[in-house]
């Protein structure tokens, strides 16, 4: 029951920290150490990834020294001369690995996320300065992401940007950054927007910036995880910034309410309709407070017919579709009844059709045009509507130079940001009052307006033709 409860908030809690240490710098001066410890004291990550170590190989009391509990596992990579090496570290509470990646300038881990029981691969990635190993790393990455469905979660210093906004002060090759994106797009990957800071690097000199660190993420993993966000932390004994990622849903009241052109396919969908708009609302004087609230009742009327109608429609197709298959396999073995072939035709035809309207609905949902009639690719509709809610979705607000991601103080700061917009100090405007207009005198006024004469017409007329 302990365990139980542990990983239960091990999913509330889930988060990766990954920094650039640019070395621990053991036995000098600067503290990094103590610096990585306070932080993961702070932050209480379930996987740190640390690139340029600059280590030889550690063992376990130094990792539980700087883990601060004993529940872990690692895996690392040393220097090489005076630079590089990488280290991983995980909560064995919470993640079991199977296997290990070992490729140039990447480690990583493959195994479950006990929680869900979901198979995630989790890789630290130190990206290389020379063009040619960074070619070569892009295609050796592509590569170990083709051979897996399992959710991707890449994170760490991948020293390239994506555009030009992405660095300041700094030289930008674009055709550098095109081959990154490229090797993004072609593998699916989608990059948890960061919030706090613009960059991730800044030089000795304070001159410099780049964004050089980031989180990307598969598809499948935005299905375990929905509401991942992205952070920049406090720079200190680095010249690269911690970044976190973290699964964390911000309620910021409820949602817009959606009408979908599947409801009125139902014949039922009318009348729900007419009975809620015909329904009393309390008597008020101002006209807008009573359509109101007819409309609040047409809304609560159509949600609670859907939640009945649609909410189970999961579940009505995989049963539909079960009792179609079985029928099907045992008519391969022996003769069907009568019942049991007008079953079987009517589970097969309520599968397609409940399965149509479960493509329809995520159709619009996705707020995409889908060409071919009749598709039922629902994977499709569901990845691209997980891109749109981590794309769209609110991750928090910078807010007197700190990162703030409570709901409640962000609704404040755009009330005050807005009401400072549109208000007005000085109302010394211009007055209208003392201006002279042309105007008609009253006998011309009166003569436009009075009826026409036709015999006056008719003499004016012949006046003009002589």
């Amino acid at each position: 029951m302990i365990e139980l409860d542990l990983c239960r908030n091990y999913i509330v809690l889930k988060k990766i920290v990954s920094l650039n240490i640019r070395g621990f710098g053991l036995g000098g001066k600067v503290d990094k150490f103590g610096w990585v410890k306070r932080l993961i004291a702070k932050e209480k990550p379930t996987f740190l990834a640390i690139q340029e170590s600059r280590l030889k190989l550690v063992v376990d009391k130094w990792i539980c020294s700087l883990w601060g509990f004993p529940d872990f596992e690692f895996i690392q990579r040393e220097k090489v001369g005076k630079s590089g090496g990488q280290l991983l570290v995980w909560d064995k509470n919470c993640f079991e690995a199977l296997d290990v990646f070992r490729i140039d300038c990447v480690i990583g881990i493959q195994g479950v996320w006990k929680p869900s029981g979901d198979a995630v691969n989790i890789l630290n990635i130190y990206g290389p300065h020379d063009d040619a190993k960074k070619i070569k790393l892009w295609d050796e990455l592509s590569k170990l992401l083709a051979n897996s469905n399992d959710a991707w979660i890449l994170c760490g210093d991948f020293n390239e940007v994506r555009e030009e906004s992405d660095r300041f002060n700094c030289d930008f090759l674009e055709y550098r950054a095109r081959r990154f994106n490229e090797f993004i797009a072609n593998n699916s990957l989608i990059e948890i927007p960061l919030g706090g800071r613009k960059f991730t690097r800044v030089s000795d000199d304070g001159v410099k910036f780049s964004k050089l660190d980031r989180f990307f993420v598969s598809e499948k993993c935005l299905d375990i995880w929905k509401d991942l966000v992205g952070n920049i932390l406090e720079r200190k004994h680095s010249d690269h910034c911690p970044i976190l990622l973290k699964n964390e849903n911000l309620n910021f009241s409820p949602k817009p309410f959606k009408v979908f052109d599947t409801w009125f396919n139902e014949d039922e969908a009318d009348q729900i309709v007419k009975n809620a708009w015909e329904r009393t609302v309390p008597k008020t004087y101002r006209k807008d407070r009573t359509f109101m609230n007819k409309l609040k009742n047409v809304k609560f009327a159509l949600k609670e017919w859907s939640s009945k109608k649609f909410g189970a429609l999961d579940g009505e197709i995989e049963a539909s579709r079960s009792v179609a298959t079985n029928l099907e396999l045992k008519a391969e073995t022996t003769n069907l009844s009568e019942e049991e072939k007008r079953q079987w035709k009517e589970s097969r035809k309520m599968w397609l059709e409940k399965e149509k309207t479960m493509t329809e609905m995520l159709k619009q949902k996705a707020r995409i045009k889908w060409l071919i009639e009749g598709d039922e690719n629902t994977k499709f509709f569901h990845a691209i509507i997980n891109r749109k809610h981590n794309n769209n979705n609110l991750k928090g607000l910078l807010i007197n130079g700190s990162w703030n991601n409570c709901p409640q103080d962000i609704k404040d700061e755009v009330h005050r940001h807005f009401s400072i917009l549109f208000s007005e100090s000085n109302y010394n405007r211009p007055s209208i009052e003392d201006l002279v207009y042309p105007s008609l005198s009253v006998e011309n006024a009166t003569a436009l307006e009075s009826p026409f004469d036709e015999r006056e017409i008719r003499e004016a007329v012949f006046d003009c033709g002589s």
